[in-house]
């Protein structure tokens, strides 16, 4: 008989990191299925963490050749769409200012957090949006055709929550 591994705390990176590589090895149709798969990892958590982890990975249900369904991460960062509450989280939780000029549109961050931001709007699927260009505490948003700066830096200055 074989002792399960005793439980870790990894870093929500590392965790989900496992979650995205357990998602490809197995077809995981519940959140209930994954924290059994991360405890036989020997990480623990629970379904709501596992819930904000395939939130923040963007992971979809698909069917599956049986035709059930199950839980996966889209390949191409372009295909993986972040869910709006994702984008209203990280907005408001690292974005300090929003300026604009012409068509791109400036968000400041706190240092080292520029690119969680701009990973959160490249992947929110906002038409409005062609790209970012993050640096360190600086995020540059290219505005798409028929909408002006001004008009997205108030979008998103609302989904930050500082208006």
């Amino acid at each position: 008989m074989s002792k399960a591994p005793e439980a870790i705390r990894p870093t929500k990176n590392q965790r989900q990191h496992l979650v995205a590589k357990l998602l490809s090895q197995h077809a995981v149709a519940s959140q209930e299925q994954l924290v059994s798969l991360l405890a036989d990892e020997g990480v623990a958590a629970t379904q709501a963490t596992v819930s904000r982890d395939l939130d923040d990975l963007g992971a979809i249900k698909v069917r599956a050749a049986a035709g059930e369904t199950v839980y996966a991460i889209p390949e191409l960062p372009k295909d993986q769409r972040a869910p709006e509450d994702h984008l209203r989280r990280t907005l408001g939780e690292w974005v300090v200012e929003v300026a604009s000029s012409g068509t791109i549109v400036v968000l400041r961050t706190p240092p080292g957090t520029a690119n969680v931001v701009g990973s959160a709007l490249d992947r929110s699927g906002m038409p409005e949006i062609i790209g970012t260009v993050a640096g360190d505490d600086t995020l540059l948003v290219v505005v798409a055709e028929g909408r002006t700066g001004a008009q997205v830096a108030d979008q998103l200055r609302e989904l930050a929550g500082l208006t």
